[in-house]
């Protein structure tokens, strides 16, 4: 009788990634158009880094340095809000687009908040 896999056994390995190579990686995924936030989730996932700034830098400072230009997270917040509300004018029925554009926009605005505070 064969075995049963765990789930542990399943689960792909990510590859690790060099202290040298980081920041060349983060440079990299800037320049294909990620953000600094969705940078921090691939080089978690693939790269199995899990806190950069753990390494001495911030992912912004990083790119900061190597004058590699990106959007905040509210840039991408607000493409996502009117891109989801062109899809509902033309799709009325679609619930659960109405419900993303409530919860977007919600997002939205706790992080407009938190960039006031911060300064």
């Amino acid at each position: 009788m064969a075995k049963a896999k765990s789930t542990k056994e399943e689960k792909k390995v990510p590859e690790r990634a060099k202290l040298e190579d980081i920041e060349a990686i983060v440079v990299d995924l800037a320049k294909k158009g990620n953000s600094p936030s969705k940078i921090g989730i691939i080089l978690k996932e693939k790269y199995g880094v899990d806190k950069i700034k753990l390494l001495g830098k911030k992912i912004t400072k990083i790119l900061k340095d190597n004058n590699v230009s990106y959007d905040k997270d509210s840039v991408f917040i607000n493409k996502k809000v009117k891109n989801m509300e062109s899809h509902f004018s033309k799709n009325k029925q679609d619930k659960r687009a109405e419900r993303d554009i409530v919860r977007y926009i919600s997002l939205r605005k706790r992080i407009s908040n938190y960039e006031l505070k911060r300064g």
